[in-house]
């Protein structure tokens, strides 16, 4: 009689070798695929949506706790920091008398010199919620977003000078990616001498550098540097770092800078996303060249008609 075969009582699937053979190509399919056309898109937003109260929930107790410590401040410290504020009110308010005189003359003058006034931006006011989690990146996560009429490419900055700028935008939220970050450039100046320049994020930490510059130029150490605002993006005037360091090398044409930026980075939570204007810039552009474009256009018929007359 033959030897009847024992059931097998687990179901084998394909090899682990070729469940991973498999899901690499899916992978390396999708990655490719989202790089070129952006499938993956909706998703993320689909995600961060989704993952927004989650971010609510993770931040609570932290909320909870300065809430409770705020609470239990004593009336003796909220005295001291009230008679504080009443000092600083004061002297700030001397220091605005004299910046508004300043202003008015600055007014007069560009008036005389036929030369446009500076307006000031609008700006919305975004609390930092997380850094990115990409270690090799300097980014931070804000909480307002697309629904708050926030733009990728927006400029970001706060009460001491440049952060970086909106790189992503999400609904809820947006991706700020910081000046120091090596993939972020800035064009600057210098305050002393007016001398133009394009900064870089240094990557590996907390400064920016200035390369491709003569070892001879007119760079100090302790220069502010400042935005150019050429590039349409950054208001012209903002601080951006101070100069730390230069150093040259006898086999290289190019003087080594590092400055460290003045802003609060890594300090701040609060931070200003100013509205840019470069839209509407183009758009009025582009209208001016059509309507040029119209105008010849209807120039040349009345010439072609001219001679069609003078010929009859």
């Amino acid at each position: 009689m033959d030897q009847q075969q024992a059931p097998r009582f687990f179901k084998h699937g394909p090899s682990p070798f070729a469940r991973v053979i498999v899901f690499s190509t899916l992978s390396l399919a999708l990655m490719a695929s989202d790089s070129k056309f952006n499938y993956l898109t909706p998703v993320r937003e689909a995600l961060m949506v989704g993952l927004q109260p989650f971010q609510a929930v993770a931040n609570s107790p932290f909320v909870l706790y300065t809430s409770i410590a705020n609470y239990f401040i004593s009336k003796q410290h909220l005295r001291d920091e009230l008679e504080t504020l009443k000092k600083q009110s004061i002297f700030h308010s001397v220091q605005l008398q004299a910046l508004q005189s300043l202003k008015d003359e600055n007014d007069q003058l560009r008036t005389l010199m036929n030369a446009s006034k500076i307006t000031t931006q609008p700006a919305r006011l975004a609390e930092i919620m997380y850094t990115g989690r990409d270690p090799f990146t300097h980014k931070v996560i804000v909480n307002i977003g697309a629904k708050n009429d926030v733009l990728a490419g927006q400029a970001v900055v706060d009460g001491a000078g440049v952060v970086g700028q909106v790189t992503r935008v999400f609904p809820y939220s947006s991706e700020v990616t910081l000046l120091t970050d090596k993939a972020l450039s800035i064009p600057i100046q210098v305050e002393r001498n007016a001398l133009r320049a394009i900064s870089f994020g240094h990557g590996r930490d907390n400064t920016i550098t200035l390369p491709y510059l003569p070892a001879n130029i007119d760079i100090q150490k302790g220069d502010k540097l400042v935005t150019s605002g050429i590039d349409g993006i950054y208001p012209a005037g903002l601080a951006v770092a101070k100069v730390e360091s230069i150093k040259t090398n006898a086999n290289s044409p190019f003087a080594q800078i590092v400055a460290t930026p003045l802003a609060g980075i890594q300090n701040h939570r609060q931070v200003l996303i100013l509205s840019s204007d470069t839209t509407d810039l183009v758009a009025k552009d582009i209208q001016q060249v059509l309507s040029e474009d119209a105008k010849n256009l209807s120039d040349k018929k009345d010439r072609s008609s001219r001679k069609n007359d003078a010929k009859l």
